[in-house]
């Protein structure tokens, strides 16, 4: 074992370059896992912090209508009750001028009731250690701030700043810092507490709260569980609901968009496989004069293997290593991605440092070395199954090759029949699903050698005709060489067909994104109150009322949207005040608009498309609605296509919302310009029609429009990167071919050589195999892109988000595609190239 150990280790140093390809390539494949695994694990964890901060220990929460609960219902549930584990909260978003782009979130507590609840409310803390609860209880606009987000307005105890919510300012008093330890320093870095009566004033929101945070007795406890007095004493119009599923429908919100994340960053590691099986080949190749020494010298089967799986272990250990490192560093960029796709999509989320899970890094190493394993495994066991004499023949392994290719498509074709009966299972099981894909492209890539050998005989004549014998030459010697050429290609197919799948339904959401838009925003203007982001903010009545009198309106709608519980759980619901111009903009995934419309004036609910897949509402179906007069029954009248929202939205004309609700606010405001009309000179009046009483937001419709498509592009900007780093690895897979080519075919090119071919010759030769090689894994990459386009479309993006797009297959994109692999193998084959044409005849030709 010494004696092969030192001679593969000899062989090795003399061919660094395999070493550097492999581990690099192993390292990419390992960082885009762990760059995602650690970007999702800080966004999750930033997330549950966040809810712990803010719920505390408490178990569960009384949550009201769209006003909020009525500050007496507290006092009534500690009198009527007894129950004295509860506590006030009023919540809300306020904005600086410090933090342009930033949401700060305003808690407003009872420090007398918080004892169990939150840690920061136990031993509140100052810049003198102790906390003044006369000042805090006392002064106006009196506040507690994180150190880390007082820094970063730039104020200091004492100081006060002014803040914006719903188009007022309002001056705060910051009196002290909120304890803040490692384990929650992520999570309150954009938290300000106050009085409950401070939040109250500050928010616009006095005699209400936002909800009653409650300890309850629970099965985890070690108490008994089950209907609690509390649940039976509730008002009409209010509901308690568990922490536990509060915050797992937010995490349900991003759970899609962090798993098809994952996904990708699995399909890169994939390619990473290829490039890994693809180099542990030609390592084996190009020693089989080694091996075929060392076991015509006595070597046993199980000693070549023991070293081969040997240093496929130590590439992968090193590569996996590296990948680590690199992952931690690529999850800084790809985290802020994707806190910002959240953020646009789903609610404001402050993640400022990188979680480490121990786990992420163990599921790194693991797939790392473990794909580097199986990748050695096939290769491994064709250096020791062959007998002496066959491994010392070149011919001998392509011809085994060859002879291989009909079962590596029998194959092929099982996987592809494998793929298609997971995907005709009756599940929405996004892992499944997933799962199924990746038998697709497994069972493609096997189809990949036997389709370049028919490929390259196709193109032989016409390269013949074009670059003449050279060309004939190049197309032969891809397709008998597959034992190099056959994986890069698999490789390389995969890769850029990613790239075409992804573009393709990048490019066909785009484009019903926009014709959605196009439909849907029919009003000239659009009318909101400037406030932070997250809850929409009302309108001001009297502006309302107002701009139905502005000259050049020709009418207006309203809208109205608040969450709300129903019989299939909590839902977003809109209530519009609109005219049948604007019902128009729907579009019906069936039925006649007519009837629906009809309906929805009677009475009946509509749902968008997304809330009705994700629940299994049809037509004609009963939805609970809990109403402020106690449960109501709606008919589902009318499902209409919506990409506002992936988990959905309900709807009910406002006539019919006002018949079960006492609020009559409304968040936006569509103003119908009268013929003639001149808008910039409308959205001036409009402006100062507001005046001083509300600072308001108008925008145009097409602003709109710019607005959702610039959302839209941030949000798959991740996705653009993770393709460009799964070409990236499939560029070195093709880069270690064409050099394993070089010393591979150094003798035969030194016998063309010494018969006359020149260096330029050589050159063209190279480049020319190199771009056929590009050009037809650039022709197969389409049909298996456009495969993985549809089942993004019509499986993964319906079981993930519930949305119907149509399927719009760009040559654009495919053109692209082709390029860009053509492209990619060139420039792998420059440096080869440049070797082989260098090499010097008498040297290849010299026997050892």
């Amino acid at each position: 074992m010494k004696l092969v150990t030192r001679a593969n280790l000899r062989f090795l140093l003399h061919h660094p370059w395999q070493i550097v390809l492999s581990v690099l390539g192993i390292a990419i494949a390992v960082a885009v896992v762990v760059g995602i695994d650690l970007a999702n694990a800080s966004a999750r964890r930033a997330f549950d912090l966040s809810v712990e901060e803010v719920a505390g220990r408490a178990t569960h929460e009384i949550l009201g209508g769209s006003r909020g609960i009525d500050e007496t219902v507290y006092a009534r549930l500690r009198t009527e009750t007894g129950w004295r584990d509860a506590a006030p909260v009023v919540e809300g978003w306020v904005r600086s001028e410090a933090l342009p782009g930033r949401s700060l979130r305003l808690l407003g507590v009872d420090p007398f009731a918080e004892g169990r609840f939150r840690s920061f409310t136990a031993s509140f803390a100052s810049s003198e250690g102790t906390l003044d609860l006369g000042r805090f209880l006392t002064e106006p606009g009196a506040v507690l701030l994180a150190r880390s987000l007082g820094d970063d307005l730039g104020i200091a105890p004492g100081d006060t700043f002014d803040v914006e919510i719903a188009g007022r300012r309002d001056s705060l008093l910051l009196i002290g810092w909120l304890p803040q330890d490692d384990e929650t320093r992520q999570a309150d870095l954009d938290l300000i507490v106050a009085d409950l009566a401070t939040a109250q004033e500050t928010l616009g929101t006095v005699g209400r709260l936002d909800r009653i945070d409650l300890i309850l007795p629970t099965a985890e406890s070690g108490e008994p569980g089950g209907a609690h007095p509390v649940e039976s004493w509730l008002p009409p119009g209010l509901e308690l609901r568990s922490k536990d599923s509060r915050s797992g429908a937010l995490d349900q919100m991003t759970r899609a968009f962090r798993l098809n994340l994952q996904a990708l960053s699995l399909l890169a590691l994939l390619v990473g496989m290829f490039l890994i099986y693809n180099t542990l080949t030609f390592q084996v190749v190009q020693r089989r004069t080694l091996i075929g020494t060392l076991r015509a010298l006595g070597t046993t089967r199980r000693e070549i293997l023991r070293t081969v799986l040997f240093e496929a272990l130590l590439l992968g250990l090193i590569g996996s290593l590296f990948g680590l490192l690199l992952g931690w560093l690529l999850s800084s960029t790809l985290l802020d991605l994707m806190i910002g796709t959240i953020n646009d999509l789903y609610f404001e989320l402050a993640v400022r440092d990188i979680d480490l899970p121990i786990g992420g890094f163990a599921k790194g190493l693991l797939l790392g070395i473990g794909g580097t394993l199986l990748a050695a495994l096939q290769p491994a066991r064709e250096a020791t199954q062959a007998p002496p004499r066959a491994v010392l023949q070149r011919s001998g392994l392509e011809r085994r090759i060859r002879e291989a290719l009909p079962k590596l498509a029998l194959a092929g074709l099982g996987l592809l029949l494998l793929s298609a009966g997971l995907l005709a299972l009756p599940s929405r099981d996004l892992i499944l699903s997933f799962a199924a894909i990746f038998v697709f492209v497994l069972g493609f890539a096997c189809l990949v050698p036997v389709l370049t050998a028919f490929a390259m005989a196709a193109l032989r004549p016409l390269a013949v005709r074009i670059f003449g014998l050279l060309g004939g030459m190049a197309a032969r010697g891809v397709a008998t060489t597959l034992s190099r050429t056959g994986v890069a290609m698999a490789a390389l197919v995969i890769a850029v067909a990613m790239t075409i799948g992804v573009g393709i339904m990048v490019r066909s959401f785009r484009a019903t994104l926009v014709d959605w838009l196009e439909v849907t925003l029919q009003a000239d203007l659009y009318v909101t109150a400037a406030g932070a982001r997250g809850p929409v903010h009302d309108l001001d009545p009297a502006v309302v009322e107002r701009l139905r009198e502005l000259p050049g309106v020709d009418h207006v709608n309203t809208l109205r949207r608040l969450a709300v519980s129903t019989s299939v759980g909590r839902a977003q619901l809109t209530t519009f005040d609109m005219s049948r111009e604007a019902f128009d903009s729907f579009r019906w995934t069936r039925g006649s608009a007519d009837e629906i419309w009809k309906a929805f004036r009677d009475g009946a609910l509509l749902a968008s498309e997304a809330f009705a897949y994700h629940h299994d509402l049809a037509l004609g179906d009963p939805v609970e609605i809990t109403t402020e007069r106690g449960p109501e029954n709606f008919t589902l009248a009318g499902i209409y296509y919506d990409y506002a929202s992936d988990r959905g939205l309900l709807t009910l004309h406002r006539s019919i919302y006002d018949r079960f609700w006492d609020d009559r606010g409304v968040q936006s405001v569509s103003l119908y310009a009268a013929k003639g009309t001149d808008l910039e000179a409308l959205e001036a009046d409009i402006a100062q029609t507001a005046g001083s009483q509300q600072e308001i937001v108008v925008s145009p419709n097409r602003e709109l429009r710019r607005t959702a498509l610039e959302i839209f592009d941030r949000t798959f900007l991740i996705t653009s990167v993770l393709r460009l780093l799964a070409l990236g690895v499939a560029f070195l897979g093709i880069l270690g071919s064409l050099l394993a080519l070089q010393m591979e075919r150094g003798r035969e090119l030194g016998v063309l050589r010494a018969n006359g071919l020149t260096p330029g010759q050589v050159w063209g030769l190279v480049t020319t195999q190199t771009g056929l090689m590009g050009l037809v894994a650039g022709l197969l990459s389409i049909p298996l892109g456009l495969a993985l386009a549809m089942l993004l479309i019509e499986i993964i993006n319906r079981r993930s988000f519930g949305w119907t797009m149509a399927f719009q297959p760009s040559p654009e994109v495919w053109a692209q595609a082709v390029l860009l692999s053509c492209l990619a193998s060139l420039l792998a084959g420059l440096y080869p190239a440049w070797r082989m044409s260098r090499a010097s005849p008498a040297a290849a030709l010299r026997e050892e």
